[in-house]
């Protein structure tokens, strides 16, 4: 069994926990409100913001034996610079100030998420951090697209407010496959032990900003 494939089947009950969540089956659903929609959007604008930061980071504290994975997360980077504006462009969509959103304090949920992503790489290891790659691209091509659909639906929201989700519903299906190659060249079992239990912990970790938008 390649690592990809190990990785997959090991976080199978952490992946059920967070699409269980009570705001991802509304969404798919449709039974949701514009203020459930900008909360959601809210959260993701305040980790989003840190994923370029986070791969530099990441890239940066790789030995030089991993230069080849250090070249994928130049690519990633170029991939995701800028993320975090479309997010706040569909904020705007939705009719909400998004300079008030871009200056708001996120939630203990996000917070903890993103204190860990940072913490990974500069405490334990830096390959760890692909946990969290696999968590939030893997869940974005599970969910978005179909997400998005069902919100649209149900507030009658421009086209111009999902512009995040859309995109990455699409877009994350070629890195997901990007994603795998890299994995099955990953033969440390150490490493690969490290990324399975961070994935384990960003599931739930994401799981919990999820579940926190429901009160």
């Amino acid at each position: 069994m390649q690592f990809f494939e190990k990785l997959q089947l090991e976080t199978t009950e952490a992946r059920a926990g967070l699409l269980a969540a009570p705001i991802i089956n509304r969404a798919l659903t449709g039974d949701i409100t514009r203020d459930d929609y900008v909360a959601f959007l809210t959260e993701a604008y305040h980790h989003v913001k840190h994923t370029v930061p986070l791969l530099m980071a990441a890239g940066a504290r790789l030995p030089e034996q991993k230069e080849w994975l250090r070249e994928a997360i130049a690519e990633y980077i170029e991939e995701e610079l800028g993320h975090q504006e479309w997010i706040l462009n569909d904020i705007a969509a939705c009719g909400v100030d998004k300079e008030a959103v871009r200056l708001s304090q996120c939630s203990s949920e996000t917070e903890l998420m993103v204190a860990y992503a940072y913490d990974m790489i500069n405490r334990v290891n830096p390959v760890g951090f692909f946990g969290m790659v696999h968590v939030l691209e893997g869940t974005s091509v599970t969910t978005a697209d179909i997400a998005a659909d069902g919100i649209q639906a149900a507030l009658d929201l421009p086209n111009t407010a999902f512009s995040y989700l859309r995109s990455h519903g699409a877009l994350d299906q070629s890195h997901v496959a990007f994603f795998e190659g890299l994995m099955n060249r990953l033969d440390n079992e150490v490493e690969q032990t490290l990324i399975i239990h961070a994935a384990k912990q960003f599931y739930k970790l994401y799981g919990d900003i999820f579940r926190s938008l429901v009160h």
